[in-house]
């Protein structure tokens, strides 16, 4: 499947107004734009190398998107994307999809994406991602929607938590350090070809399929202090997040825009009376 023709489907079902985007479904061979990329894959295996080259030119498409001039992306803080100036991004990559999206630093703070397959975690990991009252949310939603992987949508939502956080300037955080809770309205099981949601018998996890499909809305709460851009400034970046998710052909994938707050207009003092 070609990945221009799908996006609308995928990341583009996601992201706000005026960020940009572009992704790959399935096994591409694209080679990296600038051999300056290239070399950052220097020793790494070929199937690596692929991953990487797709993921950075979605990255190129979506800067070209926004009206960045072509140029190398290299590597950033933690081996992240050195994003253009005055731009923000994140990349995400899983076996058969790439995806990249971008904004303009003056409306956003921060982006974190995520994308994973549709499967549930593998044994031991769940324990070291839900805390708190996480578990318990986990088990009612199970219960609710078993054809959901909702373990593996909760460590996608705390990735993309992270990497927004990190793009931001936030030097390390925990699974234990951002609380995720769920919205599970309107918007968790669309029909296709028409809004809302359907109430139907819902499927046991051993039924689920690529045709399993939901969209709903998640809010991550920050239980450290939010990270400073710099040690005069203060910090812009909320504590609590909201994100969106989206479960279709057998992946899942949340996203995390942060925007720019807007500061207040500035009022000046009332003419004095003109006698």
């Amino acid at each position: 499947m070609s990945g221009r023709r799908a996006e609308a489907a995928l990341l583009g079902a996601l992201l706000s107004e005026g960020v940009r985007w572009a992704e790959e479904t399935g096994e591409t061979g694209l080679p990296c734009p600038f051999p300056e990329e290239e070399a950052l894959m220097a020793r790494a295996a070929p199937g690596r190398r692929r991953e990487f080259a797709t993921a950075r030119n979605c990255a190129h498409r979506a800067l070209a998107a926004l009206g960045v001039a072509a140029a190398p992306l290299l590597r950033g803080r933690r081996g992240a994307p050195a994003w253009p100036p005055d731009t923000v991004g994140s990349i995400t990559h899983c076996a058969g999809y790439r995806g990249a999206a971008v904004a303009p630093a003056a409306r956003f703070l921060a982006l974190g994406i995520d994308a994973e397959p549709h499967a549930p975690l593998p044994a031991g990991v769940r324990e070291a991602v839900a805390f708190g009252p996480e578990e318990a949310r986990l088990r009612a939603l199970t219960s609710r929607r078993p054809d959901i992987a909702w373990d593996r949508l909760l460590f996608s939502a705390k990735e993309s938590v992270y990497k927004a956080w990190s793009g931001y300037g936030g030097a390390w955080l925990g699974f234990e350090d951002a609380e995720v809770s769920w919205q599970c309205g309107s918007e968790e099981a669309p029909s296709p070809g028409r809004p809302g949601a359907v109430d139907r018998p819902c499927p046991s996890p051993r039924a689920r399929t690529e045709r399993t499909e939901a969209l709903g809305r998640f809010r991550a709460r920050l239980l450290v202090d939010p990270p400073l851009p710099s040690a005069a400034a203060p910090s812009l970046f909320p504590r609590a997040l909201p994100g969106r998710w989206l479960v279709r052909e057998g992946l899942l994938l949340t996203v995390i825009a942060v925007p720019r707050p807007v500061p207040p207009p500035h009022r000046t003092a009332p003419k004095e009376h003109l006698r």
